[in-house]
Protein backbone atom coordinates (compact mmCIF):
# COMPACT_ATOMS: atom_id res chain seq x y z
CA UNK A 1 0.00 0.00 0.00
CA UNK A 2 1.47 3.22 -1.07
CA UNK A 3 1.97 6.23 1.09
CA UNK A 4 -1.55 8.17 -0.53
CA UNK A 5 -3.64 4.74 -0.11
CA UNK A 6 -3.11 4.95 3.22
CA UNK A 7 -3.87 8.24 3.65
CA UNK A 8 -7.13 7.87 1.87
CA UNK A 9 -7.96 4.98 3.77
CA UNK A 10 -7.61 6.75 7.01
CA UNK A 11 -9.38 9.74 6.15
CA UNK A 12 -12.11 6.92 5.04
CA UNK A 13 -12.17 5.95 8.13
CA UNK A 14 -11.96 8.98 10.31
CA UNK A 15 -15.56 10.22 9.00
CA UNK A 16 -13.85 13.76 8.33
CA UNK A 17 -15.21 13.40 4.90
CA UNK A 18 -18.79 12.08 5.46
CA UNK A 19 -18.79 14.91 8.11
CA UNK A 20 -17.66 17.34 5.29
CA UNK A 21 -20.27 16.08 2.92
CA UNK A 22 -22.86 17.14 6.15
CA UNK A 23 -22.17 20.75 5.99
CA UNK A 24 -22.89 21.14 2.52
CA UNK A 25 -26.16 21.04 0.71
CA UNK A 26 -27.32 17.59 -1.13
CA UNK A 27 -26.06 16.49 -4.01
CA UNK A 28 -25.51 13.62 -6.91
CA UNK A 29 -22.80 12.28 -7.83
CA UNK A 30 -24.15 10.73 -11.78
CA UNK A 31 -20.95 8.44 -12.43
CA UNK A 32 -19.71 7.80 -16.10
CA UNK A 33 -18.90 4.38 -17.30
CA UNK A 34 -18.10 3.14 -20.65
CA UNK A 35 -17.43 -0.44 -21.43
CA UNK A 36 -17.41 -3.56 -18.85
CA UNK A 37 -15.88 -7.01 -19.80
CA UNK A 38 -14.65 -10.23 -18.57
CA UNK A 39 -10.40 -9.09 -20.03
CA UNK A 40 -10.72 -5.83 -20.74
CA UNK A 41 -7.29 -6.25 -22.21
CA UNK A 42 -8.44 -8.06 -25.13
CA UNK A 43 -10.29 -5.01 -26.68
CA UNK A 44 -7.68 -2.57 -25.33
CA UNK A 45 -7.04 -1.77 -28.95
CA UNK A 46 -10.62 -0.22 -29.47
CA UNK A 47 -11.59 1.03 -26.72
CA UNK A 48 -8.43 2.29 -24.48
CA UNK A 49 -8.72 2.95 -21.17
CA UNK A 50 -12.49 3.18 -20.83
CA UNK A 51 -13.68 -0.70 -20.11
CA UNK A 52 -13.96 -2.11 -16.49
CA UNK A 53 -13.63 -5.51 -15.70
CA UNK A 54 -16.76 -7.58 -14.66
CA UNK A 55 -14.85 -8.03 -10.73
CA UNK A 56 -14.50 -4.66 -10.33
CA UNK A 57 -17.43 -3.15 -11.98
CA UNK A 58 -19.11 -5.75 -9.91
CA UNK A 59 -17.49 -4.23 -6.22
CA UNK A 60 -18.42 -1.25 -7.73
CA UNK A 61 -22.03 -1.40 -7.76
CA UNK A 62 -22.56 -3.99 -4.13
CA UNK A 63 -20.31 -0.60 -3.27
CA UNK A 64 -23.36 1.35 -4.12
CA UNK A 65 -25.99 -0.54 -3.19
CA UNK A 66 -24.83 -1.00 0.23
CA UNK A 67 -23.62 2.79 1.18
CA UNK A 68 -25.06 5.52 -1.22
CA UNK A 69 -28.35 6.02 -2.34
CA UNK A 70 -30.15 5.45 -6.09
CA UNK A 71 -31.33 7.48 -8.45
CA UNK A 72 -31.89 7.52 -11.83
CA UNK A 73 -31.81 10.28 -14.56
CA UNK A 74 -35.85 10.71 -14.56
CA UNK A 75 -35.59 11.58 -10.87
CA UNK A 76 -32.61 13.72 -10.86
CA UNK A 77 -34.79 15.40 -12.85
CA UNK A 78 -37.26 15.87 -10.59
CA UNK A 79 -34.93 16.44 -8.07
CA UNK A 80 -33.21 19.59 -10.06
CA UNK A 81 -36.53 21.28 -10.55
CA UNK A 82 -37.27 21.04 -6.78
CA UNK A 83 -40.26 18.52 -7.37
CA UNK A 84 -38.82 16.62 -4.52
CA UNK A 85 -36.45 16.54 -1.72
CA UNK A 86 -32.95 15.81 -2.77
CA UNK A 87 -31.39 13.04 -0.67
CA UNK A 88 -27.66 12.97 0.55
CA UNK A 89 -25.45 10.97 -0.90
CA UNK A 90 -27.36 10.36 -4.12
CA UNK A 91 -25.63 8.67 -6.77
CA UNK A 92 -26.51 7.79 -10.57
CA UNK A 93 -25.17 5.20 -12.98
CA UNK A 94 -24.96 6.20 -16.30
CA UNK A 95 -22.94 4.54 -19.69
CA UNK A 96 -21.91 6.44 -22.68
CA UNK A 97 -21.52 5.07 -26.26
CA UNK A 98 -24.24 1.83 -26.47
CA UNK A 99 -21.62 -1.14 -26.05
CA UNK A 100 -22.60 -4.86 -26.00
CA UNK A 101 -21.17 -5.51 -22.92
CA UNK A 102 -23.57 -3.14 -21.34
CA UNK A 103 -26.20 -5.21 -22.20
CA UNK A 104 -24.40 -8.89 -21.51
CA UNK A 105 -21.93 -7.89 -18.72
CA UNK A 106 -23.23 -5.15 -16.59
CA UNK A 107 -26.81 -5.14 -17.04
CA UNK A 108 -26.88 -8.67 -14.71
CA UNK A 109 -24.73 -6.99 -12.09
CA UNK A 110 -27.18 -4.04 -12.19
CA UNK A 111 -30.23 -6.20 -11.63
CA UNK A 112 -28.98 -7.96 -8.27
CA UNK A 113 -27.76 -5.59 -6.96
CA UNK A 114 -30.64 -3.61 -7.21
CA UNK A 115 -28.95 -0.65 -9.79
CA UNK A 116 -30.89 1.59 -11.92
CA UNK A 117 -28.86 2.96 -14.96
CA UNK A 118 -28.63 5.17 -17.96
CA UNK A 119 -27.13 3.93 -21.42
CA UNK A 120 -26.68 6.57 -24.09
CA UNK A 121 -26.52 5.04 -27.64
CA UNK A 122 -24.43 6.37 -30.45
CA UNK A 123 -27.07 6.09 -32.82
CA UNK A 124 -25.49 5.60 -36.41
CA UNK A 125 -23.15 3.08 -34.90
CA UNK A 126 -25.69 1.16 -33.42
CA UNK A 127 -27.32 1.47 -37.28
CA UNK A 128 -24.30 0.88 -38.83
CA UNK A 129 -22.95 -1.80 -36.52
CA UNK A 130 -19.75 0.16 -36.29
CA UNK A 131 -17.88 1.27 -33.45
CA UNK A 132 -17.88 4.70 -32.79
CA UNK A 133 -14.73 6.67 -35.01
CA UNK A 134 -12.13 7.57 -32.01
CA UNK A 135 -12.28 3.63 -31.52
CA UNK A 136 -11.47 3.02 -35.18
CA UNK A 137 -8.48 5.83 -35.31
CA UNK A 138 -7.16 4.16 -31.92
CA UNK A 139 -6.88 1.09 -33.78
CA UNK A 140 -5.10 1.89 -36.79
CA UNK A 141 -2.57 3.75 -34.39
CA UNK A 142 -1.99 0.67 -32.41
CA UNK A 143 -1.88 -1.31 -35.19
CA UNK A 144 0.06 0.67 -37.59
CA UNK A 145 1.85 -0.97 -40.43
CA UNK A 146 3.94 1.66 -40.74
CA UNK A 147 6.88 3.69 -39.11
CA UNK A 148 5.31 7.27 -39.00
CA UNK A 149 2.48 9.63 -40.14
CA UNK A 150 2.32 12.82 -41.61
CA UNK A 151 -0.28 14.98 -40.52
CA UNK A 152 -2.51 17.67 -42.35
CA UNK A 153 0.05 20.23 -41.48
CA UNK A 154 2.87 18.01 -42.83
CA UNK A 155 4.24 17.35 -39.64
CA UNK A 156 5.82 13.59 -39.00
CA UNK A 157 5.00 11.81 -35.96
CA UNK A 158 7.18 8.35 -35.02
CA UNK A 159 4.77 5.46 -34.45
CA UNK A 160 8.10 3.28 -32.70
CA UNK A 161 6.58 2.92 -29.46
CA UNK A 162 3.89 3.03 -27.21
CA UNK A 163 3.53 6.77 -26.79
CA UNK A 164 4.53 7.98 -29.82
CA UNK A 165 1.40 6.12 -31.27
CA UNK A 166 -0.42 7.49 -28.58
CA UNK A 167 0.53 10.96 -29.40
CA UNK A 168 -0.39 10.83 -32.70
CA UNK A 169 -3.67 9.09 -32.36
CA UNK A 170 -4.70 11.89 -29.65
CA UNK A 171 -3.50 14.49 -32.96
CA UNK A 172 -5.26 12.65 -35.65
CA UNK A 173 -8.37 13.11 -33.35
CA UNK A 174 -8.25 16.76 -32.76
CA UNK A 175 -8.02 16.75 -36.97
CA UNK A 176 -11.15 14.65 -37.30
CA UNK A 177 -13.07 17.06 -34.70
CA UNK A 178 -12.02 20.44 -37.11
CA UNK A 179 -13.50 18.00 -40.07
CA UNK A 180 -16.85 18.86 -41.48
CA UNK A 181 -19.84 15.72 -41.11
CA UNK A 182 -19.27 15.39 -44.56
CA UNK A 183 -14.83 14.58 -44.46
CA UNK A 184 -15.47 11.91 -42.34
CA UNK A 185 -15.13 8.92 -43.98
CA UNK A 186 -12.82 9.66 -46.44
CA UNK A 187 -10.30 11.08 -43.38
CA UNK A 188 -10.78 7.51 -42.04
CA UNK A 189 -10.46 5.39 -45.09
CA UNK A 190 -7.45 7.60 -46.00
CA UNK A 191 -5.85 7.16 -42.67
CA UNK A 192 -6.37 3.36 -42.70
CA UNK A 193 -4.50 3.57 -46.11
CA UNK A 194 -1.67 5.78 -44.74
CA UNK A 195 -1.19 3.52 -41.92
CA UNK A 196 -1.72 0.28 -44.11
CA UNK A 197 -4.32 -1.16 -41.20
CA UNK A 198 -8.00 -2.32 -41.26
CA UNK A 199 -10.26 -2.51 -38.65
CA UNK A 200 -11.39 -6.39 -38.23
CA UNK A 201 -14.50 -7.71 -39.74
CA UNK A 202 -16.95 -8.27 -36.94
CA UNK A 203 -15.80 -5.33 -34.65
CA UNK A 204 -19.36 -3.78 -35.23
CA UNK A 205 -20.48 -6.37 -32.67
CA UNK A 206 -19.14 -4.88 -29.63
CA UNK A 207 -22.30 -2.22 -30.26
CA UNK A 208 -25.59 -3.25 -28.70
CA UNK A 209 -29.02 -3.48 -31.44
CA UNK A 210 -31.96 -2.16 -30.92
CA UNK A 211 -33.53 -5.63 -29.21
CA UNK A 212 -31.32 -5.64 -26.33
CA UNK A 213 -31.71 -1.77 -25.49
CA UNK A 214 -35.61 -2.44 -26.11
CA UNK A 215 -35.03 -5.30 -22.94
CA UNK A 216 -32.82 -2.38 -20.90
CA UNK A 217 -35.79 -0.46 -21.06
CA UNK A 218 -38.31 -3.32 -20.22
CA UNK A 219 -36.38 -3.66 -16.68
CA UNK A 220 -36.08 -0.53 -15.77
CA UNK A 221 -33.16 1.14 -17.09
CA UNK A 222 -33.27 4.51 -19.43
CA UNK A 223 -31.82 4.52 -22.85
CA UNK A 224 -30.76 7.98 -24.00
CA UNK A 225 -28.94 10.07 -27.01
CA UNK A 226 -24.83 10.15 -27.45
CA UNK A 227 -25.46 11.76 -30.57
CA UNK A 228 -25.53 9.92 -34.36
CA UNK A 229 -21.62 10.20 -34.58
CA UNK A 230 -19.98 10.61 -31.55
CA UNK A 231 -18.71 14.05 -32.39
CA UNK A 232 -17.48 16.91 -30.49
CA UNK A 233 -21.25 19.31 -30.44
CA UNK A 234 -18.96 22.25 -29.74
CA UNK A 235 -17.09 22.18 -33.11
CA UNK A 236 -20.04 21.41 -35.23
CA UNK A 237 -22.01 24.32 -37.42
CA UNK A 238 -25.63 24.81 -36.58
CA UNK A 239 -27.18 22.40 -39.02
CA UNK A 240 -24.52 19.16 -38.26
CA UNK A 241 -25.16 20.28 -34.65
CA UNK A 242 -28.90 20.16 -35.05
CA UNK A 243 -28.98 16.71 -36.89
CA UNK A 244 -26.81 15.09 -34.19
CA UNK A 245 -29.82 16.10 -31.58
CA UNK A 246 -32.61 15.91 -33.92
CA UNK A 247 -32.29 12.70 -35.82
CA UNK A 248 -30.60 10.13 -33.01
CA UNK A 249 -33.65 11.19 -30.90
CA UNK A 250 -35.71 10.25 -33.52
CA UNK A 251 -34.31 7.32 -34.92
CA UNK A 252 -34.13 5.90 -30.82
CA UNK A 253 -37.97 6.83 -30.21
CA UNK A 254 -39.07 5.07 -33.69
CA UNK A 255 -36.97 1.95 -32.52
CA UNK A 256 -37.84 1.83 -28.67
CA UNK A 257 -41.38 3.29 -28.84
CA UNK A 258 -40.71 5.24 -25.88
CA UNK A 259 -39.99 9.35 -25.52
CA UNK A 260 -36.08 9.67 -25.19
CA UNK A 261 -35.44 12.91 -23.43
CA UNK A 262 -31.74 12.58 -22.36
CA UNK A 263 -28.65 13.24 -23.63
CA UNK A 264 -24.77 12.66 -22.98
CA UNK A 265 -22.12 15.09 -24.50
CA UNK A 266 -19.39 12.71 -26.03
CA UNK A 267 -16.18 14.44 -25.38
CA UNK A 268 -13.91 12.71 -28.52
CA UNK A 269 -11.31 15.39 -28.52
CA UNK A 270 -10.52 19.22 -27.76
CA UNK A 271 -12.62 21.09 -25.36
CA UNK A 272 -15.07 22.49 -24.80
CA UNK A 273 -17.15 19.69 -26.08
CA UNK A 274 -20.39 21.91 -25.42
CA UNK A 275 -21.38 25.51 -25.80
CA UNK A 276 -24.27 27.78 -25.14
CA UNK A 277 -25.60 27.35 -28.61
CA UNK A 278 -25.48 23.35 -28.37
CA UNK A 279 -28.20 24.01 -25.51
CA UNK A 280 -30.13 26.18 -27.43
CA UNK A 281 -30.18 23.31 -29.78
CA UNK A 282 -30.49 20.55 -27.26
CA UNK A 283 -33.65 22.47 -25.53
CA UNK A 284 -35.13 22.29 -28.65
CA UNK A 285 -34.63 18.92 -30.18
CA UNK A 286 -37.02 18.05 -26.58
CA UNK A 287 -34.29 16.85 -24.40
CA UNK A 288 -34.92 17.37 -20.61
CA UNK A 289 -31.48 16.26 -19.36
CA UNK A 290 -27.93 16.27 -20.83
CA UNK A 291 -24.94 15.39 -18.92
CA UNK A 292 -21.28 16.06 -20.05
CA UNK A 293 -17.92 15.04 -18.66
CA UNK A 294 -17.64 18.35 -16.61
CA UNK A 295 -16.29 16.98 -13.01
CA UNK A 296 -18.40 17.81 -10.54
CA UNK A 297 -22.00 17.31 -8.64
CA UNK A 298 -25.60 17.88 -9.50
CA UNK A 299 -27.41 19.96 -6.90
CA UNK A 300 -31.01 21.48 -6.88
CA UNK A 301 -31.39 24.69 -9.25
CA UNK A 302 -28.75 23.45 -11.83
CA UNK A 303 -28.71 23.36 -15.44
CA UNK A 304 -30.26 20.61 -16.56
CA UNK A 305 -28.30 20.51 -20.22
CA UNK A 306 -24.93 20.84 -18.95
CA UNK A 307 -24.87 18.41 -15.79
CA UNK A 308 -21.69 17.36 -14.32
CA UNK A 309 -20.48 13.55 -13.64
CA UNK A 310 -17.57 11.91 -11.87
CA UNK A 311 -15.31 9.38 -13.16
CA UNK A 312 -15.94 6.08 -11.08
CA UNK A 313 -11.80 5.33 -10.54
CA UNK A 314 -10.60 1.31 -11.31
CA UNK A 315 -10.48 -0.31 -8.38
CA UNK A 316 -13.62 -0.36 -5.23
CA UNK A 317 -11.82 1.68 -2.92
CA UNK A 318 -10.67 4.25 -5.72
CA UNK A 319 -14.82 4.55 -6.24
CA UNK A 320 -15.79 5.34 -2.46
CA UNK A 321 -12.70 7.97 -2.46
CA UNK A 322 -13.77 9.82 -5.56
CA UNK A 323 -17.35 9.92 -4.01
CA UNK A 324 -16.88 10.68 -0.74
CA UNK A 325 -14.16 13.54 -1.47
CA UNK A 326 -16.85 14.71 -4.75
CA UNK A 327 -20.04 14.75 -1.50
CA UNK A 328 -16.93 16.91 0.90
CA UNK A 329 -16.43 19.16 -1.86
CA UNK A 330 -13.79 17.75 -3.71
CA UNK A 331 -12.77 18.38 -7.11
CA UNK A 332 -12.88 14.65 -8.90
Amino acid sequence: MTMKDLARKVALGSGVLQLAARLRSPSVAILMYHSVMEQPQEHEAFLGGIVHSRSVFRGHMELLARKYYLVSLDQILRLVRGETELPRRAVAVTFDDGYTDNYEIATPILQQTGVPATFYATVGCIERRTLPWPSHLRFFFRKANRPRWTDSSGKIWPLSNHEDRENAFLRSCDEYCHLPGSMHESYIAALSAALEVQMPAGSGRLMMNYDQMGTLVQQGHIIGSHTMTHPNMAYLNAEDARREFFESKSLLEKALRAPVVHFSYPCPALTPHWSEQTLDASRQAGYETAVTTDPGLVRKGDDLLKLKRVRPSKTVEGLRWNLESAFAGREV
